[in-house]
């Protein structure tokens, strides 16, 4: 206990008292430390791990970073600046920002694909009638949507069982024949899974959707995929702010 107390009196703090400021054990903050998180601690004469403010401020951006930018990149920021490669830490700054404006971006095509999507879910009574050729004019084969999606042909095929695409099958060659509502659903589900959401989440809303003839289904799902961007943006606000203050910190 003397030990404890003396060191906190000299400005050092005991992987202990580091952990516990922010909820996390001293296994956490030894973790941190091997990552790159935290600077190297000093050692006293017998071998023990000692922590400064700076190493709070440290801990304190990391844990600022991650809601924004994931434990991944939060890390390699972390260790970019610890590393005294701040130009690094700010490139992967940039990258999330930019990520999250794809988001933004893909969202806002996800809403255009809805809008698109309504007249012809109107006209869709639970079975759509399909001609019995090789594709007519809007029509393609697996092959030419999948490059036009930049996915495999393989993923087309894994959607089909999942129930996001319903594509006939042409009678003489047993190809796989998307007309314009199976590549609608394609596109739908593309943008979709790029939005975070699993096959399991995204069948039943394109399956309403259909039944429905409408995108209401889809609103709620849209608000909170909103919100999940909007809760992104403040936390990197957040965690902004804490590396600034650790930045400092280091002078």
């Amino acid at each position: 206990m003397a030990v404890g107390r003396n060191l906190q009196s000299s400005g050092q703090l005991r992987p202990i008292d580091l952990a516990r400021g922010h909820g996390l054990s001293t296994q956490a903050i030894r973790n941190y430390e091997a990552a790159g998180i935290l600077p190297a601690a000093d050692r006293t004469p017998h071998g023990y791990r000692t922590y400064t403010r700076l190493h709070g401020r440290a801990l304190s951006a990391f844990l600022a970073l991650v809601p924004g930018h994931g434990h991944q990149t939060a890390t390699s920021i972390m260790r970019a600046v610890n590393q005294g490669a701040v130009d690094e830490a700010f490139r992967l700054i940039d990258c999330s920002h930019a990520q999250l404006l794809d988001d933004r971006h893909t969202l806002r095509a996800v809403e255009s694909a809805l809008r698109d999507l309504a007249p012809t879910a109107a006209s869709e009574p639970g079975t759509v009638s399909r001609p019995a050729a090789v594709p007519g004019p809007g029509g393609t084969f697996i092959g030419p949507l999948a490059r036009q999606l930049g996915i495999r042909p393989a993923t087309l095929r894994k959607w089909e069982r999942a129930g996001l695409v319903r594509p006939r099958r042409d009678p003489l060659t047993g190809y796989r024949v998307y007309d314009e509502a199976d590549i609608r659903d394609a596109r739908l589900a593309h943008q979709l899974r790029r939005g975070g959401y699993l096959l399991g989440q995204i069948a039943p809303l394109i399956a309403q959707v259909r039944a429905a003839g409408g995108v209401e289904p889809l609103e709620t799902a849209l608000s909170d995929w909103h919100g999940r961007l909007s809760a992104r943006a403040r936390a990197m606000l957040a965690g902004a702010a804490e590396l600034e203050a650790y930045l400092r910190e280091r002078g």
